[in-house]
């Protein structure tokens, strides 16, 4: 069985799932790829979820800057071991798609690298909005620009919007 719930957050309801084994699953409102869903997805209360839904909330009033959390994302080797490298980017910092194919030792693997940040199936816990462009744009997110600056503004990573404004 996998449990899942919704959570209210500054950026929309998150759906979150997970199993015995871990956090499977954070779903924006508007998620580029969807988690395959089936008859053993059930809207039910679940310990872990209920951590997480504590973290994240933790995450969104700035107390939190890593997750303890167990995780279970499924995925190919490859894919899985972006996903762990994710985890290692500090918070309030970004890397480029080049500086996390280089920590993973594969260089040259930049696209490679690119694309399994965009199927993470965990982002925020595993935070793939640390990732940008090397000229620095904030370029494709799985849930919209728009979250992925929040985000990043959150952190500190990005002057906010309204402190440009002020600067005008």
């Amino acid at each position: 069985m996998i449990a899942y719930c919704l959570l209210d957050s500054p950026i929309g309801p998150l759906t979150l799932a997970a199993d015995d084994s871990g956090l499977r699953v954070v779903e924006f409102p508007e998620n580029r790829y969807l988690a395959k869903r089936d008859s053993s997805w059930v809207a039910a209360d679940h310990p872990i979820l209920a951590l997480s839904c504590t973290q994240l909330g933790e995450y969104f009033a700035g107390q939190r800057q890593r997750f303890e959390l167990p995780l279970a994302p499924r995925g190919t080797p490859f894919q899985l071991e972006v996903w762990q490298a994710l985890a290692e980017i500090p918070h309030g910092q970004t890397w480029s798609y080049g500086q996390l194919a280089g920590h993973l030792g594969r260089p040259q693997a930049m696209r490679a690298v690119g694309a399994a940040n965009g199927r993470n199936p965990l982002p925020i816990v595993l935070p793939c909005h640390r990732v940008i462009g090397a000229s620095g744009a904030l370029t494709g997110f799985g849930g919209g620009l728009p979250t992925k600056q929040f985000l990043l503004e959150l952190e500190g990573a990005l002057p906010r919007q309204q402190d440009f404004l002020a600067l005008g």
